[in-house]
């Protein structure tokens, strides 16, 4: 068993820290927020996460996780500290290290006995040695400890099966104490057989960022499939389907729609460009695949129109406000950008979402909140599908229509087809599809 010190309970710090209590270890979760400390004893989760609530409690009645607002108690008990605070987008695209190298200087200041200090946050190349140096200027007195970088790969509404049952594990390391104990860490997945990958701490650092690009080229590369689509009357899912069938491409992430968003991608897209930048050299298809997500919202605009050509004074019902199903992150989400654009034509809007309502709230306290999908649609003259929660793959298509003013319909993720729609009545446009 490690005793662990997780610091940072955002999205990656609560699910590592409770899942990593699950494998056995004693964990202590870390945050300076004094109330969300206290939510989480009382057993209230800071985000929405399918299966976290019970995780959590399940660990805290087994007396292996803890949570506390002082790193120094955390550090009193514990011999691998992970840094798992965020790294924010800056104003020039660039990662904020600010949170990471301040938590480091608190690490360094607060070191009585040797550790390994593990960094979980996703960093630009080169982020462990600034650790190093921050820590090493901040101890009172010097203290031997260990580095390493352990990237996450945690997909929000599934980051707890991300966890137990990883495709890999990677671990960047510059000694072989800190390799060993890391190992140990991950020892439960070697039943699964997951690989773990051992390698320097810099590459290390740049596979999250090398994988996330690479995910979001993907994504931005099918969806311009579906604009030539649209122009020349193919079927996006079908050429999906067909490329995805060919097992050096793989069906992931070929999907058409709306883009990525979250918390992730558009994030790490942009710094792995300005790494590149700083390093001399030009990420050119990456720099495409972020313009090519940037225009879908506008180009979700134009098949609005197309269906509703004057928006002004009109009645929007959006379904679906967090960046994808399963989680309340509304994080460059594009119902953000959609709900400027349609309140800029004039229009009006009823909106829900299963569980992101509070968080967009926050943000446009004046909009519609409804009960569920038929109450947004309520005299509407367009409904705009812009979240394929599952509660919206089979709704009542005839209480729908009852509800609305017009039947238009704008599937932002063709989770319907023009036929169904049509049988009911519905003008119907979606991404990448022909018309029936």
């Amino acid at each position: 068993m490690s005793r662990i010190c997780m610091i940072g309970t955002g999205y990656v710090g609560l699910v590592s820290g409770a899942c990593l209590a699950d494998f056995g270890h004693e964990v202590w979760c870390v945050d300076i927020n004094a109330e969300r400390i206290a939510d989480l004893h009382r057993g209230v989760m800071p985000i929405y996460e399918p299966g976290l609530d019970r995780l959590v409690a399940k660990n805290v009645a087994g007396g292996r996780l803890f949570f506390t607002t002082s790193l120094a108690e955390a550090m009193g008990v514990t011999d691998v500290i992970f840094i798992a605070v965020q790294t924010p987008m800056s104003d020039g695209g660039e990662a904020d290290l600010s949170y990471v190298l301040n938590v480091a200087r608190e690490v360094g200041s607060l070191m009585t006995r040797p550790c390994v200090v593990v960094t979980k946050s996703t960093v630009p190349v080169g982020t462990s040695r600034k650790v190093r140096t921050a820590i090493l200027e901040s101890q009172p007195q010097p203290v031997d400890f260990e580095l390493a970088s352990n990237p996450e790969f945690l997909r929000e509404g599934s980051s707890i099966e991300d966890f137990m049952r990883p495709d890999r594990v990677v671990v960047g390391a510059d000694s072989a104490l800190g390799e060993k104990v890391m190992r140990e860490i991950y020892r439960p997945l070697y039943l699964l057989e997951t690989p773990i990958l051992v390698c320097d701490i810099e590459s290390a650092e740049l596979i999250k960022y090398a994988s996330n690009a690479f995910l979001a080229v993907k994504i931005s590369y099918i969806n311009e499939i579906s604009t030539l689509a649209d122009r020349v009357g193919a079927d996006v899912s079908m050429v999906a389907k067909a490329m995805g069938l060919d097992k050096r491409i793989g069906p992931k992430f070929l999907h058409a729609g709306l883009g990525f968003g979250g918390s992730c991608l558009p994030k790490d897209t942009n710094a792995i460009v300005h790494i590149a930048e700083q390093a001399g050299t030009d990420m050119s298809i990456v720099r495409a695949a972020i313009g090519v997500n940037e225009r879908l919202p506008d180009l979700a605009m134009a098949k609005a129109r197309e269906l509703l050509p004057e928006l002004k004074g009109k009645v929007v019902a959006m379904l679906g406000l967090s960046f994808k199903p399963n989680t309340d992150d509304i994080r460059d989400a594009p119902s953000r950008p959609l709900v400027a654009a349609l309140q800029a034509a004039g229009a009006s809007l009823r909106v829900h979402d299963p569980v992101a309502m509070d968080n967009f709230r926050a943000l446009h306290p004046a909009l519609r909140y409804c009960e569920g999908p038929y109450d947004a649609a309520a005299g509407a003259d367009l409904v705009m599908l812009v979240t394929e929660w599952n509660e919206y793959r089979q709704l009542d298509l005839a209480r729908l229509g009852a509800a609305v003013s017009g039947r238009r319909f704008l599937d932002c993720r063709n989770v319907y087809n023009s036929a169904l729609l049509g049988e009911h009545g519905f003008a119907y446009r979606c991404f990448g599809r022909p018309r029936a």
